[in-house]
């Protein structure tokens, strides 16, 4: 297991803008940010909710996970189990500013570029959108409802993924404009081989946050990674546990074949548009929502309760 700095260093050579005193937050650019720049296309977050792919910082205030889920991209062969000296956190304030600056210094070399709209460039300069989901669990930073209050005040939309294991601190926590949901498993067993939790009774705790959703107040998203001959099974177990859920949307998505996980999996696993739509309407017969959308690039189908207003207004 690599150490603290082992693991950062294997990072910051991926182009993560690594940052604070601790060193357990850092930025990166998406793929989709770096797109739309050059007019080639926008992430399906903008397509299903009106977010503005050029102004999303993405960002994670915790590099470390409680999971090692074998479709993530990140390497977390290199994670160590957690921050070393966890009662050592950067303070919430601090780690905003700085995601700001290394958005700015990740961004600074596409100035020179003809391919890329300027303005546009101008606007990536001034964020006001973040999605804390990089890497790592991001509840697992204590001060996660503070950080979330900070972007507000900067007039930032604020989407936060938990794969549900601190039902706790999302009970208690300032809520973000959407907060999404990873369930990638019907049943336990399933979880158990695909999320590999590193704690026991991960499946009950997962179960305790779906229960937890109904209460939370804000726009709730199930995520759904999907991988073939893997968790696209039992599409009525899912049905269920979305139901109970009350989830806003849902957001089923094909695995990628990228990054760390191409060491264990293979592009087999990988599966077609097609592949989730057929999975998606199994799904969505025992739940009965709407098919909202679609980005066949990102392999994703969008399943609206109705419940909530589609695309987000800014603040």
């Amino acid at each position: 297991m690599a150490s603290n700095k082992e693991y950062v260093q294997a990072l910051k050579k991926q182009q993560y803008r690594v940052f604070g005193e601790q060193e357990h937050s850092a930025a990166k650019l998406c793929t989709w940010l770096k797109k739309s720049l050059r007019d080639q296309g926008v992430c399906y977050k903008q397509k299903f909710y009106g977010i503005s792919s050029h102004r999303c910082l993405q960002m994670t205030p915790n590099l470390f996970c409680n999971q090692r889920c074998i479709f993530c991209w990140r390497a977390w062969e290199k994670m160590p189990p957690g921050i070393e000296g966890a009662e050592k956190w950067d303070d919430p304030k601090q780690i905003v500013e700085q995601s700001i600056v290394a958005q700015r210094k990740l961004l600074s070399g596409f100035g020179g570029l003809d391919t890329v709209d300027k303005k546009k460039l101008a606007e990536a300069n001034d964020p006001n959108q973040v999605a804390i989901s990089l890497a790592g669990e991001p509840t697992m930073y204590p001060y996660i409802s503070d950080l979330v209050d900070e972007y507000h005040r900067r007039n930032f939309t604020t989407f936060v993924v938990t794969n549900g294991m601190f039902p706790e601190r999302l009970a208690d926590m300032s809520l973000p404009t959407q907060l999404y949901l990873s369930l990638d498993a019907p049943d336990e067993q399933t979880h158990v081989k695909v999320n590999a939790p590193q704690f026991q009774g991960s499946w009950a705790t997962l179960n305790k946050t779906l229960e937890l959703f109904p209460s939370l107040d804000t726009r709730k998203v199930i995520r759904i990674t999907l991988v073939s001959g893997h968790n696209d099974v039992n599409p009525e177990g899912y049905a269920k546990l979305i139901e109970k859920s009350q989830a806003d949307f849902v957001e089923i998505k094909g695995y990628m074949f990228i990054g760390g996980s191409r060491q264990r999996l293979s592009l087999a696993n990988m599966p077609y548009q097609e592949d989730v739509v057929e999975f998606t309407n199994a799904v969505n017969e025992h739940l009965g929502y709407k098919i909202a959308g679609d980005q066949p690039a990102s392999r994703v189908i969008l399943l609206s309760s109705g419940k909530k207003p589609q695309m987000i207004k800014r603040p």
